[in-house]
């Protein structure tokens, strides 16, 4: 089936209790099966590009990218929590607008979002080489090893895959005992926002103050600085009469 056929023009999307968005069901339902199908948020999809940025320098190729996705755009929210996606021809790393994405996956094996991942494994772990110091070069199929036997453990768990969770562990992978730099910075930057900030807090109470100093009337200004001026003056007459 091609990419730019009619049929794939809709979909309707709910938020999962995993906070992970999941076509409820799709104008094509002749090749989609919507059992556990799921779909990559604008957020998401935000932070995968930024994952991508890093492996420009070790060859990523971007059209590998737009050609991995079907890209959608929010149309109306409708009854229950529900959103209707409509399909859109828009460059997922160019698109002015936040889009969801809906990656290739009508040939699993062979098709555009098939090539796309083995692309990024291959660029992942040429990163991986260029960072860290392994005693032997690391392989892809020692990674890919590691991925199947985690996506395994989590089938036997009863955990449903999203495409997201595929996409960022492959994105986001180290082995273990091993970090980069940018791991180490990502876990400073996680300390510094579980610290409580209530810097927002006070800007809201300091506006809605100015807000009710305004709404005060010229009178009630007046008597409370009258009442301010007596309860400040100090006494200076003498010792009190003793009573006899």
């Amino acid at each position: 089936m091609k990419k730019t056929g009619p049929s794939l023009d809709w979909c309707i999307v709910r938020i999962g209790e995993d906070k992970n968005w999941w076509i409820n069901s799709i104008s094509d339902n002749e090749n989609w099966d919507v059992d556990n199908l799921g779909i990559i948020d604008p957020k998401q999809f935000l932070y995968i590009n930024e994952l991508l940025d890093s492996m420009t320098e070790f060859g990523l190729e971007s059209q590998l990218v737009d050609d991995a996705f079907f890209t959608f755009a929010i149309e109306e929210e409708i009854e229950g929590g529900l959103i209707r996606l409509v399909r859109v021809r828009d460059s997922l790393l160019k698109a002015e607008d936040m889009l969801f994405a809906l990656p290739d996956v009508l040939d699993e094996e062979k098709g555009p979002y098939a090539d796309f991942l083995n692309h990024v494994s291959e660029k992942r772990v040429a990163m991986l080489n260029e960072l860290i110091e392994f005693a032997e070069p690391y392989t892809q199929e020692e990674m890919e090893e590691v991925l199947a036997e985690k996506q395994n453990n989590d089938f036997l768990e009863g955990k449903r895959s999203h495409f997201s969770d595929e996409l960022f562990s492959i994105l986001e992978f180290v082995p273990d005992g091993f970090a980069i730099d940018a791991d180490l910075e990502d876990e400073s930057d996680k300390s510094k926002e579980n610290e409580e900030d209530y810097s927002d807090l006070e800007a809201d109470l300091i506006e809605v103050s100015d807000k009710e100093e305004k709404m005060l009337p010229d009178a009630d200004l007046k008597w409370d600085e009258e009442e301010e001026t007596e309860d400040t003056t100090p006494y200076e007459g003498g010792a009190p009469d003793e009573e006899a």
